[in-house]
């Protein structure tokens, strides 16, 4: 008996992953342009991203990023000398810096989600109802409970 891994994908399957494929294409391309219009690196702005939502210790950067602490120390250090990043002492533990967004920070990191533009003009010709389902079925997708 064949397990899932071992039979063929079916067309529409293939169709799925190709039209992902695409939507991800065009997301990194217009991150990147939306990135060089604020003289970021896409780098620098996906680690902005992430600090406007929450300060975090470099080493949770470095895992959110996939890369090594001392590449996400070069990041924050660029960032922190154009004020758009701050280290600041962990209340819960003060041997740890945690990096925070500072309000410019927030205001480029929104600009940056704003700016995207790719995916809005598909997004307003679905109905509400079809936002939801695709909302839902992307978020099943990637293991998130709703």
């Amino acid at each position: 008996m064949a397990t899932p891994h071992q039979t063929r994908p079916d067309a529409l399957t293939m169709e799925v992953v190709d039209l992902i494929g695409s939507v991800v294409a065009r997301y990194h391309e217009e991150y990147e342009e939306a990135a060089a219009d604020h003289a970021l690196t896409g780098a620098q702005a996906k680690l902005l991203s992430l600090l406007s939502l929450e300060p975090l210790p470099m080493r949770k950067l470095a895992h959110k990023l996939k890369c090594e602490p001392s590449n996400v120390t070069g990041i924050v250090d660029r960032l922190e000398s154009r004020g758009l990043v701050e280290r600041r002492p962990d209340p819960a533990d003060r041997r740890v810096k945690l990096a925070a967004a500072t309000d410019d920070g927030r205001r480029v990191a929104r600009s940056l989600r704003e700016s995207l533009r790719f995916a809005r003009e598909p997004l307003a010709g679905l109905s509400e109802e079809e936002r939801l389902t695709l909302r839902d079925l992307l978020q099943r997708m990637v293991g998130v409970e709703g």
